[in-house]
């Protein structure tokens, strides 16, 4: 028994062995990890208020516009490449760590001498130095999954990020302990993710010894070409998630900051829950494509149903229990999150088959495509902003997003319909019918009264049971 174990979890046996594998190691590190972090979220909301949170939540936005654009796409034509031809692996890996590292450093200059003029939040303005760093150290981490993904061994991406956000939290509330404010929260997580640098660094040092050694200035030109169409795609992407953020910021009180990053928080989690199950299948779509669309388009429309069968409940649990949630996650002060957090809970049904789809076309090598989408998307979502947060808020932004999520995903699954032409409907009947009743039943025990984490129980329970009694072959499949 223990040796199945093993083998199944550390070696790459067969296509849905592999696939099994990633999913669960990416799963387990990013949902550990974040669980582990959600402690000190959850203390430093409550420890800091939604003004001083709102602050911190701020700051770290402007640290993810600036990871994107370090990235400008790279990691992920590295790890198509790298998959594609292993024997290249640290040529390509070694180019796109140096093209970076001269990205990093712009990135940093803008952090530290441009985004305090960005700003009416004054503690946000203070605390621009130290979330630089926090951008140094947590793009280098990331970068080196670029290799584990392309080798299939997401065990290491996995220990990283438990590790990571474990000093994340542990020096976390150590300096909140010591002096609640957000400046000790950012000095907390700037430890935290310097640890999880040194520790892939460690597990990948060969790549990351020869980057310099390894560096093929011919092939700039060939990582930039194919990476800067994804690079503007996923900087607009980027846009068109944290713009509300950002404008927030700039029109409405800090306060508000806060209350609208606490219905983020726990939708951004569930966004990452998707990419992580769409990462896992990459290489394999990847190397299935060699082969003929016709397998291709099998592993998309099992993955998008498997998603769906994820999302449904997901979406409309949260839906009617978002006050509860909000409540014992954040406490009563943040109870006007409430309205935002249930609307974002919509956009899990078009995020989590999306980020399946999305993949797809980069697999296809349609990258050109994501330029467009996601210009769609941020352009929407600035105007959508514009126009809803003056006279709603929060929710007048929540909206923006779920206007904006429905008409970009439109136009990559249009793409993607075209390239190779997938069923959705016909394998997601049954979850509806079983997400119908699963909220039905859902509704009626929170107006009874019963507690929150016992209602989730049963509705899970609830949603399985009428998916086995309709006989849905995809519990079967997984099961195996």
């Amino acid at each position: 028994m223990y040796k199945k174990i093993k083998s199944f979890l550390f070696e790459n046996q067969s296509l849905k062995q592999t696939i099994a594998k990633n999913t669960f190691w990416l799963f387990f590190g990013q949902v550990s990890g974040r669980f582990v972090r959600m402690g000190l979220i959850i203390f430093a909301a409550r420890v800091l208020g939604p003004s001083s949170w709102g602050a911190f939540s701020y700051v770290m936005t402007l640290v993810a516009f600036m990871t994107i654009f370090s990235d400008i796409g790279m990691g992920a034509i590295v790890t198509r490449e790298s998959a594609k031809t292993p024997e290249h692996s640290k040529r390509y890996f070694s180019t796109a760590f140096c093209l970076k590292l001269i990205l990093l450093a712009i990135g940093i200059l803008i952090l530290i001498f441009g985004a305090p003029y960005i700003t009416n939040i004054p503690e946000a303005k203070k605390l621009m130095p130290v979330v630089s760093l926090i951008l140094l150290f947590d793009s280098l981490r990331n970068f080196g999954f670029v290799i584990s993904r392309a080798k299939e061994k997401m065990q290491y991406e996995a220990l990283n990020e438990i590790l990571t956000n474990f000093f994340i939290t542990a020096f976390g509330m150590f300096f909140l302990f010591l002096s609640p404010n957000s400046e000790s929260l950012a000095i907390g997580y700037l430890l935290g993710v310097a640890v999880g640098f040194l520790g892939i660094f460690f597990l990948l040092k060969d790549h990351f010894t020869a980057s310099f050694s390894e560096f093929d200035p011919l092939l700039v030109w060939p990582l930039l070409k194919s990476s800067l169409p994804f690079a503007l795609a996923s900087f607009l992407g980027s846009i068109m998630l944290n713009t509300d953020l950002v404008i927030i910021g700039w029109m409405r009180p800090a306060a508000e900051t806060g209350y609208y990053s606490a219905a983020q928080k726990p939708i951004y989690v569930l966004y990452t829950m998707a990419s992580l199950f769409a990462v896992s299948i990459f290489p394999a779509l990847t190397k299935t494509l060699k082969e003929g669309l016709e397998g291709g388009k099998k592993v998309l429309e099992k993955a998008v149903a498997a998603s769906f069968l994820a999302a449904i409940p997901i979406a409309l649990g949260g839906i009617i229990l978002g006050s509860q949630i909000i409540d014992l996650v954040f406490g009563k002060e943040y109870q006007p999150a409430t309205l935002s957090f249930q609307i974002l809970m919509s956009t899990i049904l078009i995020i989590f088959p999306s980020a399946i789809v999305s993949n797809s076309v980069l697999a296809h090598e349609k990258q050109k495509n994501f330029i467009t989408f996601s210009m769609i998307g941020a352009i929407g979502n600035i105007i959508f902003d514009l126009l809803l947060i003056p006279r709603w808020g929060i929710g007048g932004s929540s909206v923006a997003t779920l206007l904006t999520q429905i008409v970009s995903n439109y136009f990559i699954w249009h793409k993607m319909q075209i390239a190779n032409p997938f069923s959705v409907f016909p394998n997601i009947k049954k979850m509806i019918v079983a997400g119908i009743v699963m909220a039905a039943l859902t509704y009626l025990m929170e107006i009874a009264g019963i507690p929150l984490l016992i209602n989730i129980l049963i509705s899970i329970i609830i949603y399985l049971l009428t998916l086995k009694i309709q006989k849905e072959k995809l519990l079967e499949l997984i099961r195996r």
